[in-house]
């Protein structure tokens, strides 16, 4: 049996690209420009240094190193030493360097489902 390598492209919204409306992927998604929007991912999600979103994330991995308002639902969050988080986290593994800012609550389960997750 063969072993495919996949041949999609992340989708990445670039440092001063504004973007308004409901974001879905199946592939990593990176954003470094300003999303009013919820945000979904089938595989996971960075946010840049300077990026920003103003809405909920549903991913099944996410890196903040930029600034979420919102809800993030996800089987793994890293908020990295220059990240924000305004908002309710549900995840299943929570990593944060110091340096990083959240606010909001924060609820854990060892089992979250991928229907938990991408549950609006």
């Amino acid at each position: 049996m063969a072993i495919q390598k996949s041949t999609s492209t992340p989708t990445l919204i670039s440092k001063g690209c504004i973007v308004e409306g409901r974001i879905e992927s199946d592939v990593f998604i990176r954003i470094d420009g300003h999303v009013k929007g919820d945000v979904f991912s089938g595989e996971g999600l960075i946010v840049g240094e300077n990026g920003l979103i103003e809405g909920n994330v549903h991913a099944r991995e996410v890196v903040i190193f930029g600034t979420v308002n919102g809800t993030v639902k996800a089987d793994s969050i890293d908020i990295k030493s220059s990240g924000k988080i305004l908002g309710e986290l549900h995840t299943n593994s929570l990593k944060v360097e110091k340096g990083a800012i959240y606010v909001g609550n924060v609820v854990m389960k060892n089992n979250y489902t991928k229907k938990e997750i991408f549950a609006a």
